[in-house]
């Protein structure tokens, strides 16, 4: 195991996972967020260098965590070899077994892979699949349509924290809360609010550059605001330099139908997202 932590290699790999995507776009975009000031607390653990066949991103080891956090306590995950990553797995000291934890990757061997080690150490595993995109470089989205009216395209603040932690399917819990506060303080998001300053539509970046918590409230839908959304967050994205990434869920016909609109890639391979529990925690996270 090697820790990369010299600024110069970080960028030097920053430029070879490129010529690795789509499967390396999650290592991808924490590697970028460490080199633009590392907000998340990230670092970088590979099997060898330069000739790497494994790659984890995790939070660094001196950071403040939270034993239950599985949404801060995120490892993203490439490999040119998945025995590599099977031993990177396994050696001591690389993956915290102690806490709620996710994996997240976009091979096809990780879910396995993952299972079987974390079943060696009794540590239960829930898996979510998703379908994974990504925007081609867009031109300015429309915003004709809000002129005549009394809505402002934005972003997201601290202060909204509180309606996406109840609005987000994975929220509900202060961990998530937390991780949101997070998120909207370090990345880039945009918002529409109505003539009182409340949310109406939003997006924002998390920490491996993917697009994420797409939502617009209930009475506010099929006026566009979701697409001018997403079109918005991924040309400021693309402005600093990252993918416009995404995850679908295969039964949310609603966004696979906007991402077709928007003329989305649909990667050939898909999202992986691991939520892996120790004993000691069986009966209080919540995923």
């Amino acid at each position: 195991m090697q820790v990369l932590n010299c600024s110069t290699k970080l960028l030097i790999l920053e430029k070879m996972l490129k010529s690795h995507f789509p499967e390396s776009l999650k290592v991808y975009g924490a590697v970028m967020n460490i080199n633009r000031g590392n907000p998340f607390q990230k670092e970088v653990v590979l099997d060898s260098w330069p000739d790497f066949k494994a790659i984890i991103t995790r939070r660094q080891k001196e950071a403040e965590t939270d034993n239950l956090d599985h949404y801060t306590n995120a490892y993203a995950v490439f490999y040119k070899d998945v025995n590599a990553y099977r031993q990177l797995l396994e050696e001591h000291g690389v993956i915290n077994w102690d806490q709620v934890f996710q994996i997240q990757g976009l091979q096809s061997e990780l879910h396995d892979v993952s299972k079987a080690v974390a079943d060696s150490k009794q540590v239960d595993v829930k898996l979510a699949s998703f379908k994974a995109t990504c925007l081609p470089p867009i031109s300015a989205a429309d915003t004709s349509f809000l002129m005549n009216s009394s809505l402002q395209l934005t972003y997201l603040s601290v202060a909204d924290v509180d309606l996406l932690n109840q609005t987000w399917s994975r929220g509900g819990n202060e961990q998530c809360r937390r991780y949101i506060a997070n998120l909207i303080s370090c990345f880039p998001s945009v918002c529409v609010r109505d003539d009182k300053g409340n949310p109406v539509s939003w997006s924002m970046m998390d920490q491996f550059a993917t697009m994420c918590h797409g939502y617009t409230m209930p009475e506010h839908r099929r006026k566009g605001y979701n697409r001018l959304v997403i079109l918005t967050l991924a040309r400021k994205l693309q402005s600093r330099g990252f993918p416009c990434q995404g995850n679908i869920m295969d039964d949310n016909t609603t966004s696979i139908n906007l991402a077709k609109s928007i003329h989305s890639d649909f990667l050939p391979c898909r999202f992986h997202r691991l939520i892996l529990t120790p004993p000691a925690f069986s009966r209080q996270v919540h995923l």
